[in-house]
């Protein structure tokens, strides 16, 4: 029976290496009903919004969605549609596996860690009050009248909620996580030594979690000491559980100890929705082109198969993007220059997802 998938390829090089993934998916033997639903910047211009309701009625009802790269503009236009699924499903966990793989061009080799990044709550909850407005207003004098602090008059002010039941369930997902893939260790990130109130919460959670995990190691650090301690070391490391915003800064520097976000496969995953994603941006300097590394986009592809049940189907897309990638003779201008210091002999996104598709077809 074929698995119901939600495909959104998104814009800039999003359809582009979206073709490649499902290119190397079908390869893999693996029945799959795509239901394609554009979103993004094309969408607003077409349909007055980025992420239509038809998009989220499709997502409801297969349970299941990978998506390429969506254009959101700077300062200005609509809110992140990576940001509107998350809240719509609630897909409060965050996964990002960081592998090192051939080519790469990193300066590390065998990095394996996993950051698992809470998805709802913290400073990407989104509630902010603009400078002179009544809410920042009602805040500045509420925080004054508890003595809590000052808040300059002229300020623009984002609140930081976490909440017990969002940390605990999030923290739960990285123990769990790590008991079913042999993981050996589990850290919590945090900044509780400044922000006692909210960050000292989320690891007073994890503290009470991580003893019902006994067969998983556990320990905790600074934000800042994380962030020193994966430049000097990142085998020090294995599964880090952290809150929304230290997951979404502590992510993209995993990503550059394996070359970067075009190598980086995503998941958010909630109790009824899961939704795949290359984590780098739609680039759309170089849409069009057929340049671009869709190996994000596999890879965010093979986790979701393992999602979907058909962990051998991703376990030998895992393997033919390491083997093609390690022969370097079909891979991009990227890689090819990380591999030989040149470009030259570098083909595009369509034939690297043809080289990946075939020899997920011989190793079946």
């Amino acid at each position: 029976m074929a698995h119901q998938v939600t495909l959104i390829p998104g814009d800039g090089i999003g359809p582009e290496i979206s073709a490649a993934m499902r290119e190397v998916v079908e390869a893999s033997g693996v029945s799959i009903d795509w239901h394609v639903q554009e979103a993004g910047a094309h969408v607003m211009e077409e349909e007055g919004t980025p992420l239509p309701e038809r998009v989220l009625d499709s997502i409801r009802e297969t349970g299941t969605a990978i998506k390429g790269p969506v254009t959101t503009p700077v300062g200005s236009g609509f809110r992140s549609v990576n940001v509107a699924l998350r809240r719509a499903f609630d897909l409060y966990a965050c996964v990002r596996p960081c592998l090192s793989m051939p080519g790469d061009g990193s300066r590390y080799d065998g990095v394996d860690l996993v950051i698992v990044r809470e998805n709802t709550e913290d400073l990407y909850a989104g509630i902010e009050f603009d400078e002179g407005s009544e809410g920042a207003r009602s805040i500045i004098d509420t925080v004054a009248a508890q003595g809590a602090g000052t808040i300059k008059p002229d300020s623009a002010i984002s609140l930081k909620p976490i909440s017990v039941s969002g940390s605990e369930r999030i923290i739960r997902y990285a123990f769990d996580y790590a008991r079913k893939n042999g993981r050996r260790k589990v850290t919590a990130v945090h900044k509780a030594n400044i922000m006692k109130c909210t960050d000292g919460l989320f690891l007073h959670t994890a503290e009470c979690v991580a003893a019902e995990y006994p067969d998983i190691e556990f320990d905790n650090k600074f934000v800042d000491a994380t962030c020193m301690g994966l430049v000097q070391n990142p085998a020090d490391f294995d599964v880090m559980v952290l809150p929304n915003l230290y997951g979404d800064i502590v992510s993209d520097l995993c990503a550059g100890l394996v070359g970067g976000l075009g190598l980086a496969p995503g998941s958010n995953i909630g109790l009824n929705q899961a939704i795949f994603e290359a984590t780098h941006g739609s680039a759309p300097d170089i849409a069009g082109k057929d340049i671009a590394n869709p190996t994000a986009m596999i890879l965010s592809a093979a986790m979701m198969l393992d999602h979907l049940g058909e962990n051998e189907a991703a376990h030998r897309i895992r393997t033919a993007v390491r083997e093609v990638l390690s022969a370097g003779e079909s891979v991009t201008a990227d890689i090819k220059r990380a591999l030989t210091g040149s470009t030259e002999g570098s083909v595009g996104t369509r034939a690297y997802g043809v080289a990946v598709a075939a020899r997920v077809a011989e190793l079946a």
